[in-house]
Order: structure tokens, then C-alpha cells, then sequence
């Protein structure tokens, strides 16, 4: 999902430059019609920035004043550049560059390396992992999985801030920065990794920076041709620049000053990568006659969750704090921000699934909600969760929309329908350009309903189901559109990466949210050592998490529920603690360093689960070992541990299921997961007490299902006797 896709219509292009203008509010105004110069937009989450940078570029090449190929606007994400991308083809300004600081330093590099240096451009490693890997092997130097990533991450920190592996000790120890290893291997790790490369011809994604700066700063004729192309500049996410990012905006500048940097220190979440609110909070100083706008009026956040960010940022110490923005929102109230404690991890999970199913049964889309947690190993237990409530939901950072096979594939077919026009028999009985995208899609697989269960069948399905929908959209925004005209529609959304939605509720880390929003967000497992995560320490690293936080709840349009648990597991030790970042925003909580508690309606509601009498804790019935994996807790067994599963009763479930999953229009995982099929198939429980005892058999499923279940195990078919009166008439 992208927040470029949460309406698929298509707004017609203005019919005069003028016309770009309307609808902006007047700060957003100010920043469309302020072309010259150095421009500084202070703009806060949900305030329409992105719209204010957009309508600025069109407003410009549409009145003339600016040329569109003399435009170079950057940005992080191949998402975002796709999204600017969109939006300036949407208001008449398609000719203008979008793309994120690597894809123009590439583009660059590739055009001016033959004359600079000769031959062809160095060969890009795609990953570097790999190569880390060999180089900490030949330096005699251990690496687990875990390591070798945060080796290779801090081995890019080093590479954008510019520091080279004889300096990178000194430099950490001065940074006071938490290296992963002894400073001293990690540099001579590094150092080798460079020397691997060079001997292999191939280049990273940090050198890439590396040497366009290198070749704008030693050729004055090639920074010359780069500068007299590209005009004017725009960069959004300022706050996320680095300084290796910011030496090659400067050399592409020169001496000239047409800049316009979008940004907001209270969104720094990347400090980890080099990212530095410095250079946005510094603008003024280097640029003293810079027009500054601040955006604040939030047109994302009802009152009640707009309340909520302010008070986290309320709280914020540090230079960021400093310039916060107190946002104000324009959309009318909402329900208050939820706030749960549940007993331990898999009740939290279980008790989300509910509430999501709650909020999808009132007519909130899938695709509007999602669940955002602090690290990515805390996923597994929410698509558990969801799997047995029947929510179909996808995972935030697979591949791109249009770089699936499926959508490859339905690309083609769509394309050679349109050729063959009136000559494709599939197209015979199709009246209306839906009708006729929906015909050639069923050969790829599409149909009407979705299929049952998860995974790649029913991700397929989403894929092809996004495209329908997109064709339905595209004819009620312009009627009479041809297959022809849908087939164009979807090249140009390829080359923008503008996807359209695929519906399921998003599982994300907090990082991979920032830039989307939804209609409803779950933040989960907010307690102390997860947010603020442990290893962050001094007093900048934890208000980045703060920072983080912020980021999470500034996401929710209108539904904004946030969690925690007390323990990990079923039964363990209840010692966790909420998140500290909540103290005296959640209600019946004090701020720090204060008596009184919090106002504000409601309270933390404790689901019954969280004050039963705990049990102990989940074992292992083969190894004894405590068990915290979601999946074996249901087992009650290690995954490798030896399995005593009756066979023959594991398969008369699953074809139970099928049938009654069919009979009830619900995927198979709504009924039971295979997870819970085995541990019954394990247990053969011969009693409904015995049966409520297996994890993921809850009341309703015993209630629905448990009589034809003990049937089953008991030797039956499972096919329960009509009741009276329910006979067919």
C-alpha cells in the first residue's frame, strides 16, 4: 500500500496554471507561488506537504517560469519519487525529474563516467551482505547472522558520513556512537570489504554518492553540464539528509540559491543511516534570505489523535524539540485513542485480530488498516492472528506492485486484448471497459471471489483484483476510456511506480510506515525496551524513539489504538512496563516528574484475559524447553522436536475443514489454522474441556465446531445431526 493509492480515481488536469492553485490553503499557497530563491517549508505530519511541493513545480512550468526539464526533485523512496511522479502528471507537469538521491547520482554517473574516467561503469552490487560476509572471513573474524547485518548497516553509516575505515574508531568513539563489535574489527572489516571490491570491479550504493561527488568536484565542465540543465531544486524529507547527500546537492547547486526544502525535524527517525535534522534546522543560517513556511493545519488526524502527537512531542527534550510544530487539526472529532494492557504477547495479537474484525464487520477497509510494531521478528504472531480471524492481510516492504509476476503477466494479456480489439473472443459478451479487463484477467486467474486461505494463491488474487478495481475507477473517471487507453494509463503508473491499492490490513515496522497513513492503527507492544527499543541509551537516541512514536500515531486518520503486554509468553513473569513515552498522555497515568494523573475520557481497559490467575509457563511437552514461538505454543511442542500426530485423523481434519469451509463462504484458516489441525491430530482431545485446552480453540470456535471436531477424533465423520427443526423444508 501507498499513500498515493488511497483514492485510485483520476482528478482531471487543470486547465490553467491558476486553476493549480485552488483548493490550497494559504500557507500551501505561499509555498506554490514562492519560485525563486531559497524556499524552507516547516511542515508537520498530515499538512498537505507533498500536495504544497507538487502544485509549486506545476504552478511553475504551468505559468511558464519554469522550464520542466530544468527541475530536479529529490526525495528517499522510489516510493515517494513515484508518488511526486504521479501527482505531477496528474497537474500537467509530466516532464519534470522525481527521483530519490541514488537513482539521479546513478543516472548521472552512467551518463558522464565514459568521459571522466573511460570504459564502462563498475558493475552495482545489489547487495553487500555477502561481501561483508567474505571480508569479516578473511579477517579471521566471526559474524552471526544478526552481526553480519548490523556490520554491513554500520559500514554504510560510515560510508555516508563520510568516514573511511582508518578514521571510523576515532570517529565512533568521539560520536559516543553504540558500534555492534569492537570498533577496531569492524574497521578492518571495512577496509577489506573496499579492497574485495575494487578487486572485483563492482561498486555499492554508497559509492555511487561517492563518486559523482568525486567527479562534480574534480570536473568543473561536467558539474557545469549538470548545472545547466538542472535549475531548480526540491527536496523533501530534508530532515532525513545525510552528509554525504547534502555535499552533492550542494555541488549541483554551485553558487545559486533556487532551493526549495521540504521537511520536519520531529520526523528524524534515521539518524542510524546518517540522517541529520541539522542541515534543515541550519537552512536559515546558510541562507538568510530564505522564504520559511510552516504548514501546520493537519488535514490527516481527527482533533483527538492530533491531541495525542502534540502531547508525545510535548514532552520531547533536544534541539528537534526545540522547533517543533504544534499541529492543528481540520477534520471533525473522532473517537478517543484507545489504550489496552492485555496479559501477555499472544493475547495482545489475538485480542488486535478482534478488533480489526470488529472494525472491517462496521465497513472499514482492510486495506485502511494497519498494525504497526517496533521490530520486524514482531510480526509473526499478528499474521498468526489475523490467519485465524479470517483477516487477509500483507506485509509492508514485498516487491513492487508492478515488478510482480502476476501483474507482468496480466500486463501482457491486457496489452495484446487491446491490440487484438474486436477480434478477441474473450472480449464478446464484455460490455464496458471493467467487464472487458475482468474477461482477460480470469485466464491469469482472477475470479470473482477470493480465494480461500493465505499465501500465494490469494496474494495473486489481491494483485489481479487491484488491477479490476483500478479499471473501475479509470471508466467512471473518464467514460468511454478503451482498453487501449487503460493499457497507456497502467505504462505510465509502472514508470511513476503508482500503484493501485491491494486490500488486506498492513503488518509494518514503524520505519517502513513513514509517508503512508490509514484510517485506523494499531501500535503494539509499547513497553519499556521495545519503545524506547533497549539498546537505545543516551538522551538523543531514546527522543529519536520518542521521534518514532510520533511517527506511528501521526499515521491514523481516525481509529488510533495503542497496546502493550505484561508478559512474553502465556504464563510468564508480568514484569514489563508500558511505554514510558506514555506517561501522562494515557489516561490514569502521571507525566514524569509529576504527582497528578492524566486527564481525558476513559481509562486502560484490561481485557479478561489480563486478570485471570496466570499459569506458568509454556513448555515444551517433548523437551521441556519454555516455548515463545506463537506456532509452537499451539503445539505446545519445538517445531524440531519429535511429533507423535496421528496422520490419518490430521487429514480426515483437513478434509473436514475444506468442506465446512466452503459450506460457511470463509477461508479455510477461519475455520481452524494447520497449526491448530495438528495439535488436536496431536492431543486427540475426548472431551470439549480437553479441546478448549489446545491453543487457538477459543469459546467461539468450540461453540461452532467442537461437537463435529471430537466426533472426528473419536473415529465420526464429523457431519453433526440437523437439530430439530432445522430440517430442510
Amino acid at each position: 500500500m501507498t499513500s498515493a493509492t488511497h483514492s485510485t480515481l483520476f482528478p482531471q488536469v487543470p486547465d490553467s496554471a491558476d486553476a493549480i492553485l485552488d483548493g490550497l490553503d494559504p500557507e500551501q499557497r505561499e509555498v506554490a507561488t514562492a519560485l525563486q530563491g531559497p524556499v524552507c517549508v516547516l511542515a508537520g505530519a498530515g499538512t498537505g506537504k507533498t500536495r504544497a511541493i507538487t502544485h509549486r513545480i506545476a504552478y511553475g512550468v504551468r505559468a511558464g517560469i519554469v522550464q520542466p526539464t530544468s527541475v530536479l526533485a529529490v526525495t528517499f523512496t522510489n516510493r515517494a519519487a513515484g508518488e511526486m511522479r504521479g501527482r505531477l502528471r496528474q497537474l500537467g507537469a509530466g516532464g519534470v525529474q522525481a527521483r530519490t538521491f541514488h537513482s539521479a547520482a546513478l543516472r548521472q554517473l552512467q551518463y558522464f563516467w565514459p568521459k571522466a574516467v573511460g570504459g564502462d561503469l563498475p558493475r552495482l552490487l545489489e547487495r553487500k551482505v555477502q561481501l561483508v560476509a567474505e571480508a569479516a572471513a578473511r579477517c579471521n573474524i566471526r559474524l552471526d547472522r544478526n552481526e553480519l547485518r548490523d556490520v554491513t548497516s554500520e559500514i554504510e553509516w560510515a560510508k555516508v558520513t563520510q568516514t573511511v575505515p582508518a578514521d571510523y574508531p576515532a570517529v565512533v568513539a568521539k560520536s559516543q556512537r553504540d558500534a555492534p563489535r569492537d570498533p577496531a574489527e569492524i574497521s578492518q572489516v571495512y577496509a577489506m570489504y573496499e579492497q574485495l571490491k575494487r578487486d572485483r570491479t563492482v561498486i555499492d550504493f554508497e559509492d555511487v554518492l561517492l563518486l559523482t561527488v568525486g567527479i562534480l568536484q574534480d570536473r568543473h565542465d561536467i558539474a557545469d553540464h549538470v548545472r545547466r540543465q538542472y535549475q531548480h531544486f526540491v527536496v523533501d524529507e530534508y530532515q532525513d539528509v545525510s552528509p554525504l547527500q547534502q555535499r552533492l546537492l550542494d555541488l549541483w547547486l554551485g553558487d545559486r540559491d533556487n532551493l526549495c526544502v521540504v521537511g520536519d525535524a520531529s520526523q528524524t527517525i534515521y539518524s542510524f543511516t546518517g540522517a541529520t535534522p541539522d542541515h534543515l534546522l541550519n537552512f536559515r543560517t546558510r541562507h538568510p534570505r530564505a522564504t520559511v513556511v510552516k504548514l501546520v493545519r493537519d488535514y490527516r488526524s481527527t482533533p483527538q489523535v492530533v491531541q495525542l502527537a502534540n502531547g508525545l512531542l510535548g514532552q520531547a527534550r533536544g534541539r528537534a524539540a526545540e522547533h517543533r510544530l504544534e499541529l492543528v487539526s481540520q477534520r471533525e472529532r473522532g473517537p478517543e485513542p484507545a489504550y489496552t494492557e492485555y496479559a501477555d504477547e499472544p493475547a495482545e495479537a489475538e485480542g488486535t485480530a478482534r478488533r480489526i474484525r470488529d472494525l472491517i464487520a462496521a465497513g472499514v477497509p482492510a486495506g485502511e488498516i494497519a498494525v504497526l510494531y517496533r521490530v520486524n521478528s514482531q510480526s509473526e504472531v499478528y499474521e498468526q492472528a489475523l490467519a485465524d480471524a479470517g483477516v487477509p492481510y500483507q506485509l509492508r516492504g514485498a516487491e513492487r506492485f508492478f515488478e510482480r509476476a502476476e501483474v507482468r503477466e496480466a500486463g501482457v494479456a491486457l496489452r495484446g486484448a487491446a491490440r487484438a480489439g474486436g477480434n478477441d473472443s474473450l472480449l464478446d459478451d464484455a460490455q464496458g471497459l471493467p467487464a472487458e479487463v475482468r474477461a482477460v484477467l480470469s485466464t491469469k486467474g482472477w475470479r470473482s471471489e477470493p480465494p480461500a486461505g493465505s499465501g500465494a494463491v490469494r496474494d495473486r488474487w489481491e494483485s489481479l483484483a487491484a488491477l479490476v478495481r483500478l479499471a473501475e475507477d479509470f471508466e467512471q473517471a473518464r467514460p468511454g476510456a478503451t482498453l487501449s487507453d487503460l493499457v497507456a494509463e497502467l505504462d505510465e503508473r509502472a514508470a511513476a511506480q503508482h500503484a493501485p491499492t491491494v486490500q488486506g490490513v498492513t503488518l509494518a515496522s514503524l520505519h517502513s510506515a513513514k509517508g503512508l497513513e490509514w484510517d485506523a492503527v494499531f501500535l503494539v507492544g509499547l513497553t519499556e525496551g521495545m519503545m524506547p527499543i533497549t539498546y537505545a541509551k543516551t538522551d538523543e537516541q531514546i527522543e529519536e524513539e520518542r521521534r518514532l512514536l510520533y511517527v506511528g500515531v501521526t499515521r491514523a486518520r481516525f481509529h488510533l489504538s495503542l497496546s502493550w503486554s505484561l508478559a512474553r509468553s502465556p504464563g510468564g513473569r508480568s514484569g514489563r512496563r508500558p511505554s514510558r513515552f506514555l506517561n501522562g498522555l494515557r489516561p490514569g497515568s502521571a507525566a514524569l516528574g509529576s504527582r497528578s494523573a492524566a486527564g481525558g475520557g476513559g481509562g486502560i481497559e484490561r481485557p479478561a484475559a489480563a486478570r485471570r490467575k496466570r499459569r506458568g509457563p509454556a513448555l515444551c511437552r517433548v523437551c521441556g524447553r519454555t516455548l515463545t514461538d506463537a506456532g509452537e505454543m499451539k503445539l505446545m511442542r519445538c517445531d524440531d522436536c519429535p511429533s507423535d500426530m496421528d496422520e490419518a485423523l490430521y487429514e480426515r481434519l483437513r478434509d473436514w475443514r475444506a468442506v465446512r469451509a466452503q459450506e460457511i463462504s470463509q477461508p479455510a484458516y477461519c475455520v481452524f489454522t494447520d497449526k491448530t489441525l495438528m495439535a488436536i491430530a496431536e492431543a486427540v482431545p475426548g472431551s470439549e474441556g480437553e479441546l478448549a485446552g489446545i491453543p487457538g480453540v477459543g469459546a467461539r470456535k468450540l461453540g461452532r465446531f467442537g461437537a463435529a471436531v471430537l466426533d472426528i477424533c473419536a473415529g465420526g465423520d464429523g457431519v453433526e445431526e440437523p437439530a430439530e427443526g432445522d430440517e430442510e423444508v
